[in-house]
């Protein structure tokens, strides 16, 4: 008897082990869920957005883990909203938002869900974070600072001669507003002067464009969605009045601006996946610092090249990216 007591002690202990076994299984198998915001379609945006996702897939994040659950507002700032306050019902593991617009309505609602920006150009401007090092409010990413000065040192390099720069842009849109506010600083420094045409909406785009033209011998456009998505409309203005449109992301370019020096809008993506990848490994928001994603690339329109008669120098070439119309 003793021994048939024992037997069963032992099958009891081992029917336990499988089942904590069989419930640890089942718990690790749980797929996680992961909000994607955009505030608009365009193919910056489009870009991060698959930079993140498969680098989440690659390190293991895939289809059998993870579900994406990605929301576009089609640019209307209420639709914002109800997606922000829709993932924090959902209950969402984490948050990924794309830009600035979309970063600030997330962040703004205070909820328990972490939030991982990609490309914001001034995050503690735009009060997403008071601190890039200790990050707080629950969120971190990356920011895709312009680098104005050496956009304007390429148009030098291009198309020398210019002496007046337009701007166009959303005065709704910190990013663009300090983005501008950085290339006024830069131009006064050098003696050159500036215009500026503002928007509130992509259907003023096209003529606010118009209104600069015979007044700039350039137009540079800022990190700024409302302007992004009309893009078509500001190069199809520029290339009929022969000017260059100096750009701040690789993807407007391909839109028919002229030039840029930008970031990969892809690899960005890929740097904030990584950072999220932190924070599921057992990480802490507020030590994850906030990290500035450099500008590398030169991207120049071959297409804009020709229509408005600008030459390359061959030693620009030999390291540009270029590119042709995208649309």
């Amino acid at each position: 008897m003793k021994i048939i007591r024992k037997i069963a002690a032992i099958l009891v202990a081992l029917s336990l082990t499988l089942m904590l076994f069989a419930g640890c299984q089942q718990q690790s198998a749980e797929k996680i869920d992961i909000g994607i915001i955009q505030l608009i379609e365009n193919g910056a945006f489009n870009d991060m957005r698959e930079g993140f996702i498969q680098q989440m897939k690659e390190k293991g994040y895939d289809d059998s883990t993870a579900n994406f659950h990605y929301k576009n507002a089609q640019g209307d700032s209420t639709n914002l909203n109800t997606i922000c306050q829709e993932m924090v019902d959902n209950d969402m593991d984490l948050v990924v938002t794309i830009a600035t617009p979309a970063s600030q309505a997330m962040v703004n609602l205070e909820s328990d869900i972490p939030v991982f920006f990609i490309s914001v150009s001034n995050p503690v401007e735009a009060r997403i974070i008071s601190d890039m090092e200790k990050p707080d409010k629950n969120a971190t990413g990356t920011s895709n600072a312009i680098p104005v000065n050496e956009i304007f040192d390429l148009a030098d390099q291009l198309t020398p001669g210019c002496q007046t720069y337009g701007f166009l842009y959303n005065t709704g849109e910190i990013n663009a507003v300090t983005t501008v506010e950085s290339c006024k600083e830069y131009l006064d420094s050098i003696g050159l002067s500036y215009e500026e045409a503002v928007v509130t909406n992509s259907s003023e785009v096209q003529q606010a464009a118009q209104s600069l033209v015979g007044k700039v011998d350039a137009f540079f456009i800022p990190n700024d969605s409302v302007i992004q998505s009309a893009m078509n409309l500001v190069s199809e203005v520029a290339r009929e009045a022969g000017i260059p449109a100096y750009c701040s992301s690789n993807t407007t370019v391909e839109s028919g601006g002229f030039a840029t020096v930008a970031i990969s809008d892809t690899q960005i993506g890929a740097i904030t996946a990584d950072m999220a990848m932190e924070y599921l490994g057992g990480k802490e928001i507020e030590d994850i610092p906030s990290v500035v994603v450099p500008a590398t690339d030169v991207v120049i329109n071959k297409t804009t090249a020709e229509i408005i008669g600008a030459e390359i120098p061959e030693d620009i070439a030999a390291s540009a990216i270029l590119v042709e119309d995208a649309q």
